[in-house]
């Protein structure tokens, strides 16, 4: 039986944006640049996209198990230890975390008002949350240009991730380390997969029903959220989890980088040259203020420079967390400072546009009646 002709049509657009990927990464890999199997996809297919525009395509599901892959990753850092420290430092947390928003709304309030664009979309787009999750709550909100939302995100997702390794390692930060810092950053771990199983089996299905369940209740980033949490919950009940094998991190981390290397649509973009401009400016901005974040943390906390820049980098869960992997951060922390952040940006950022749109609605009432009045 002759399959469908949308189907094979998907199916070579799937196989070419593959194709595509493994070639960017094959390539930032030779060219010995930081994280190459999230960020050479991402690269590699945004251009190829925009390049032979229609011609490419990647499932939401493969993007959904390298979440899968990846919160597990994370979980498996949630120890009863480090839930004890996530609770020692959540005043620390919470204090960080709402300078970073504020200091987010105000970079948000400068680019609008150079940019001509609405305060709430730029806003949106300056949310240091993740990058599905920013777009999945610009979708539900009304009034914002989820195109913008989404040039901004994934501009200071790509400078993030391009900046944050070569800050932990560079002279800046008086980083220590032996041997070249590419090999740190792209150090395998070679692992048994023998020893994998069969306690593999049973953090597999958990970290699939886990995911399941908390897209169903609409559970933020519930992909990496989900299982990250069903991990974390078997390791403090004493189950252990297996470290994953470097294959399967890198191909989890293409399956990512591919899905957001498609978000990207600068056709559908106006004023590109100042938003595209603006977006970097505010990006270089965001770092800039999360590394004096993360020299208080250290000041705060006794943790190394790289984990408290991680910890507070305005990037997702996620990608945060694949780089705290590589570099052998404290993932933990890391995860943990994420985590809350996601958390706390889920609860608290509806309120506040909700709070937004109402000031800007009275306002533009105001100024209506004040028009006629004069009139």
């Amino acid at each position: 039986m002759n399959k469908h002709p949308y189907t094979e049509k998907r199916s070579a657009r799937i196989i070419i944006a593959f194709v595509t990927a493994v070639i960017g990464g094959i390539a930032f890999m030779l060219l010995h640049l930081p994280i190459p199997w999230l960020l050479g996809p991402m690269i590699a297919v945004l251009i190829g996209s925009n390049v032979l525009k229609g011609h490419y395509d990647w499932p939401g599901q493969v993007r959904n198990a390298g979440m899968i892959i990846v919160g597990y990753t994370i979980g498996l850092s949630m120890t009863i230890a480090a839930l004890r420290e996530m609770l020692h430092q959540l005043p620390t947390m919470l204090m960080l975390t709402v300078l970073l928003l504020l200091l987010c709304a105000c970079i948000a309030f400068i680019v609008s008002k150079l940019s001509g664009i609405d305060y709430k979309t730029v806003l949106m787009g300056s949310v240091p949350g993740g990058l599905t999750q920013v777009i999945i709550l610009a979708e539900e909100t009304e009034g914002i240009n989820i195109t913008v939302v989404t040039v901004i995100q994934v501009i200071r997702l790509m400078m993030i991730i391009v900046c944050v390794p070569l800050l932990i390692f560079s002279p800046i930060l008086g980083q220590r380390h032996e041997g070249n810092v590419v090999t740190q950053v792209m150090s395998v771990v070679h692992v048994n997969w023998i020893s994998l199983f069969p306690n593999l089996i049973i953090f597999i299905a958990v970290c699939i029903v886990c995911a399941i369940a908390g897209n169903k209740i609409k559970f933020p980033t519930a992909f990496l959220l989900g299982p990250a949490i069903g991990t974390a919950i078997l390791q403090i009940s004493g189950l252990h989890g297996p470290a994953l094998p470097s294959i399967l991190i890198n191909a989890s981390q293409l399956m990512i980088g591919t899905y957001v290397g498609l978000l990207l649509k600068p056709d559908k973009l106006t004023r590109r040259f100042r938003t595209i401009s603006l977006a970097v400016v505010s990006g270089i901005v965001l770092i800039i203020g999360a590394l004096g974040l993360s020299l208080l943390l250290t000041k705060l906390q006794p943790v190394s420079m790289s984990t408290a820049l991680l910890s507070l980098a305005p990037g997702g869960m996620d990608q945060m967390g694949i780089i705290a992997h590589e570099v052998n951060a404290n993932l933990s922390m890391v995860a943990g400072y994420q985590l809350f952040r996601t958390f706390f940006i889920f609860f608290a950022v509806p309120p506040l546009f909700r709070m937004i749109m109402k000031y800007d609605l009275k306002r533009r009432k105001t100024a209506t009646i004040h028009e006629k009045r004069v009139g």
